[in-house]
């Protein structure tokens, strides 16, 4: 059973900047594309960032690009959202999720098959 860990979410100021973390357990990480999602109340699931097996590939939705940055380590099994220049309408529960194996980067939501529990991010303005 895979079991995905976010940490890092919580209230900043717009403008600020926060790092979310993904811890994975398992010994494949490596081998999988992982993403970012988020959930605002009443909204449903978008797609944040993805970034491919090896790390050579990422993708962003328009929204974030140019703010937010994903990387990943996969020596520690941890998949990152550096987030920067944050706004209020970025306000929203944030989920890593673990996608196909040696996958390019994928925005769908029903191509990723483990999902975290999710750590909420509040910017205010």
């Amino acid at each position: 059973q895979v079991q995905l860990v976010e940490a890092g979410g919580g209230l900043v100021q717009a403008g600020g900047s926060l790092r979310l973390s993904c811890a994975a357990s398992g010994r494949t990480f490596g081998l999988y594309t992982m993403g970012w999602f988020r959930q605002a109340p009443g909204a449903e699931r978008e797609f944040v960032a993805a970034i491919s097996w090896s790390g050579g590939s990422t993708a962003y939705a328009d929204s974030v690009k140019g703010r937010f940055t994903i990387s990943r380590d996969n020596a520690k099994n941890t998949v990152y959202l550096q987030m920067n220049t944050l706004k209020p309408e970025d306000t929203a529960v944030y989920y890593c999720a673990r996608g196909a194996t040696y996958g390019g980067v994928d925005g769908g939501a029903s191509s990723y098959g483990y999902w975290g529990q999710g750590t909420q991010v509040t910017v205010s303005s």
